[in-house]
């Protein structure tokens, strides 16, 4: 118990530091900078930065699991900070990309420095208290990645270029701070011991024992990540709400989500039922998805939101809890990057399905849509026996 005191104590801290660093940047980079900067400053097309806004999310998502396999053979300062570099990269290229590879080049750069960090979380919370950790980790990330395009926004319709700067200047900071990271690897020192071949076996029985997790995993992401493209839209048009309503509404979704993370993160961990907490957090996001789309007043949708942030800060914490159990020792940096591969796939879906529907059939139809995908992941864990949530 003393090694996972200190692995949460000062460690953690300076994690924790690096990573709302790297969400604070990552938030306004690809909410704010991107569009607006790519537009404003460097003069390039929608289509081009859309473009470039999918290569970031594809070289992330594609390379997760190979950050994964070297963070289990290199030390985790050095994956980071090579990661972290390659993403300072990204971020200093943007300003002389004028044309559209480059632009393209340097976000999708940006999106190979990023893997890294979040997978070395994974990696560093201890077992017994996982949930109640990863609550914490979770309102870093939500608390950083909301922040930035806040900030970034404010900021922009003042100072586009001191914008660009002040961000450029947070990676720098981030990267440095990688230097004092524990020098240790992800799985411990004993992984190397362990050959590939073995560790792949060993992953390909975890994902064999977890595939009626599968679909899950996936679609979640995807339901999620469909709401994107047509949030903004769906607000003025079918909501409408003027630019302060729907940031109010925004604000108060994520607060209640990163305040309530590290509660319902403990509360998990104290009635141990990860089951429960991902039916009832599905199906009430479900609901409230549901509900969004009937076009109610204002007040009634700033009550909903404020669910559905709650119902989120229920989720998170329980669902990273689960994956934990199908990860094998010591290889957790190979086994962590696998499974986040395979929720980002949904995450690269996600969005370009919103959009084909959204075109075809209209923004409300894809929060109907989305509602759907949720309740049938609800109704997935309801079947799904107990056993099976355990890593059994």
């Amino acid at each position: 118990m003393k090694n996972v005191g200190i692995r949460f104590g000062a460690e953690m801290r300076l994690i924790s530091v690096i990573l709302f660093l790297v969400e604070f940047v990552r938030g306004a980079v690809l909410i704010s900078l991107l569009p607006i900067y790519g537009t404003k400053v460097l003069g390039l097309s929608l289509d081009v930065i859309g473009i470039a806004i999918t290569a970031h999310y594809l070289t992330d998502t594609l390379l997760k699991m190979v950050i994964g396999y070297l963070l289990d053979r290199f030390s985790i300062r050095f994956v980071v900070r090579t990661g972290l570099l390659i993403s300072l990269a990204g971020v200093f290229l943007i300003q002389f990309a004028n044309v559209a590879w480059l632009f393209i080049l340097a976000s999708a750069l940006y999106g190979i420095g990023m893997s890294p960090i979040w997978i070395v979380c994974l990696t560093r919370v201890s077992g017994d208290k996982r949930a109640s950790q990863m609550g914490f980790l979770y309102t870093v990330w939500l608390t950083g990645l909301g922040a930035g395009p806040i900030v970034c926004n404010i900021l922009l319709d003042y100072y586009v270029n001191g914008t660009y700067f002040l961000l450029l200047i947070l990676s720098i900071f981030a990267a440095f701070l990688a230097f004092f990271m524990n020098g240790a690897k992800a799985g411990g020192q004993q992984i190397q011991a362990i050959p590939l071949k073995r560790q792949l076996v060993a992953l390909t029985e975890r994902i064999k024992a977890m595939r009626m997790l599968l679909p899950g995993m996936i679609l979640q992401t995807a339901g999620a990540s469909m709401l994107v493209p047509v949030l903004p839209s769906f607000a003025e048009r079918e909501l409408g709400l003027a630019g302060a309503q729907y940031s109010l509404l925004l604000t108060a979704g994520g607060v209640c989500a990163a305040a309530g993370l590290i509660p319902m993160g403990r509360l998990s961990d104290k009635l141990g039922g990860k089951k429960w907490f991902l039916i009832i957090g599905f199906a009430v996001f479900a609901a409230g998805l549901y509900m969004l789309a009937w076009r109610l007043p204002f007040w009634y949708c700033l009550v909903i939101v404020v669910i559905l942030g709650l119902s989120y800060a229920a989720i998170l914490p329980a669902w990273n809890a689960l994956l934990a159990a199908y990860v094998p020792p010591k290889q957790e940096g190979l086994g962590w990057g696998l499974l986040s591969t395979v929720e980002g796939l949904g995450g690269m879906i996600g969005p370009l399905a919103g959009g084909i529907l959204a075109a075809s059939f209209g923004s409300r139809t894809v929060i109907w849509v989305s509602a759907v995908l949720f309740g049938l992941i609800a109704l997935l864990y309801v079947l799904i026996p107990a056993t099976k949530m355990n890593g059994k």
